[in-house]
């Protein structure tokens, strides 16, 4: 059973130099899993929120490569609200996890790196119905 201390918050290399910053990403090293789909959120209109379910087994790494935004998180059991706002810090989110992306800053960009392609019966897009599974 997956639960909130499995998400954490995963520092990428940051390669800093008088022309700007760089960071990179390699697979199974700095993500532990293979990416097999890239995905970005951007022109979120004020007070709405993504996201809003989970995975049954896709794991995902969550950036905020521009701007800010919060990822509630929920396991059935506990929550707990985490704040990206680094673009070299990565919210590991792995299956299991009902995730929520709101509270996004003008201009924010949201970088998700995804284990498996999209596939619509991966996901569980009802609370209630994840709670009747995950719920302890």
């Amino acid at each position: 059973m997956t639960e909130l201390s499995d998400c954490k918050i995963i520092e990428l290399p940051k390669e800093e130099d008088p022309r700007g910053s760089l960071t990179y990403i390699y697979e199974e090293k700095h993500v532990p899993f293979a990416i097999r789909r890239v995905f970005y959120i951007y022109d979120v209109p004020a007070g709405k929120d993504r996201g809003a379910h989970a995975h049954k087994e896709c794991w995902q790494m969550i950036i905020a490569a521009s701007g800010a935004l919060e990822v509630y998180l929920n396991d059935g059991k506990d929550e707990k609200v985490v704040t990206l706002n680094r673009p070299y810090q990565g919210l590991l989110v792995p299956p299991g996890i009902w995730a929520h992306e709101r509270a996004f800053t003008t201009g924010a960009l949201c970088l998700v790196l995804a284990s498996h392609d999209y596939e619509e019966e991966d996901y569980i897009r009802d609370f209630d119905t994840y709670r009747s599974i995950y719920g302890r």
